[in-house]
């Protein structure tokens, strides 16, 4: 967290633009002076990876806990009344 609180510090500035933590050191380093370029499309599917499979954590867990609360109410599962059920989606799938 601290260096994070240092790069922005670094950034605000305006001088040191290129300024970033080296992954194998974790210290802040000039990245052009160290010949690391971090493309941008590189990051934005990065960011798309990640909430997509948040979303998916999500999902999950409204299943499992959907599952769990009717077991607990009925004292049996949608599955073992009707093995044929669709289990995957709701409506915000679309």
């Amino acid at each position: 967290m601290r260096r994070l609180t240092e790069l922005r510090e670094k950034h605000a500035g305006g001088k040191e633009v290129n300024m970033g933590i080296d992954g194998n050191t974790g210290k802040i380093a000039d990245m052009k002076e160290n010949n690391i370029w971090d493309a941008a499309a590189v990051k934005k599917q990065a960011i798309k990876a990640a909430i997509e499979v948040s979303c998916m954590l999500l999902r999950i867990d409204d299943i499992v806990s959907g599952i769990k609360k009717e077991k607990k109410s009925t004292g049996k599962s949608q599955m073992a009344e009707n093995p044929d059920a669709e289990t995957f989606g709701d409506t915000r799938d679309g």
